[in-house]
């Protein structure tokens, strides 16, 4: 009897999770907003959690996303990376150490501060792609979930202010960026095999960091094997948008459902010193900008862009509109 009212309940949970998601994910795609695939799901999953709704999802299903999500950074990864960073070590160089440092010296007061624990401050204010770091944190043992709220926080601030930038600098959105922004091909065509290889990777990337007990390691050896693989040759990454999407909805549900209502109150009242720390970091990367326009002759433009604390989600769309 119990079983049949938990299936029951189940029954009843999914359903709302999914509506409540739909309409979430959309407006943050009209908004063109960045990472909207994975934050509407998010956005949808502490409503769903502070409402009182439980479901659990599968730990492997949620492996494989990690998987998918790896894959299709592996596919972004230009094989002439690896030149652009020979050619310009010292300027790679100065801007990582640059960056990491001021993250981790903020992470570092923040912890003194007693704003939030050393490990989840540290992995919340770290730079890099949202989705990567909420991935590692939880691997190293901070609390996804004020990590998930950092990140994000700091990417709808990163690519607003980097927007602004770019046109302060003229660089306005070409008619080209704006509508290959605007059309979404849910269900484009599909190669088979590629798309097998792909779920292969993503399926027998995370076993094996498994069985190796890799931290986070169904995220990266999804992207360490899948950059490997293509630029040898040996496999084609083919991730249609509906299997992308279905992929970031499980890692933003895997996040949100998390929050309780206690945890909230918790995230609000340290909202106000998150904030202040994190539009620190974008002004001292800011300040490393400025050091490569006048140090390196780097235009303005580029340089911030390049320093700017964010993933490509947030970086990108301004540096395609620009010159």
């Amino acid at each position: 009897m119990r079983s049949f009212a938990a299936l029951k309940t189940t029954m009843v949970a999914w359903p709302l999770l999914i509506a409540l998601t739909v309409p979430a994910t959309a407006l943050l795609l009209w908004l063109h907003a960045p990472a909207a695939l994975m934050l509407g799901p998010l956005l949808a999953g502490i409503v769903f959690a502070a409402g009182g709704g439980r479901v659990r999802l599968p730990v492997p299903v949620f492996a494989v996303a990690q998987g998918i999500v790896g894959c299709m950074i592996a596919r972004m990864v230009p094989l002439s990376i690896v030149g652009d960073i020979l050619g310009h070590w010292l300027l790679f160089t100065t801007g990582v150490v640059g960056v990491l440092a001021a993250s981790c010296g903020l992470g570092w007061l923040m912890t003194r501060l007693q704003v939030l624990p050393g490990t989840t401050a540290l992995w919340g204010i770290s730079p890099g792609a949202a989705s990567v770091m909420t991935f590692m944190a939880e691997s190293y043992g901070a609390d996804v979930r004020l990590v998930a709220l950092m990140q994000y926080l700091r990417l709808f601030l990163v690519a607003g202010i980097a927007a602004g930038v770019a046109r302060l600098f003229g660089a306005l959105p070409s008619q080209g960026v704006a509508q290959a922004a605007a059309a979404i091909v849910w269900f484009p065509e599909v190669h088979v095999l590629p798309l097998a290889e792909t779920l292969a990777l993503a399926i027998l990337g995370p076993l094996l960091a498994r069985t190796l007990r890799l931290p986070g390691g169904a995220f990266l050896v999804p992207i360490v094997a899948g950059i490997g693989l293509t630029h040898m040759g040996w496999m084609t990454i083919e991730l249609p948008t509906w299997l992308l999407a279905a992929s970031y909805a499980l890692v933003g549900w895997n996040i949100g459902l998390r929050f309780t209502r206690p945890l909230l109150a918790h995230a609000v009242r340290a909202l106000p010193q998150i904030l202040v720390c994190t539009l620190l970091l974008i002004a001292l990367c800011g300040g490393i900008a400025a050091l490569f326009v006048v140090v390196a002759g780097v235009d303005p433009l580029t340089a911030y862009l390049a320093t700017s604390p964010g993933g490509s989600d947030s970086i990108s769309p301004s540096a395609r509109a620009s010159p």
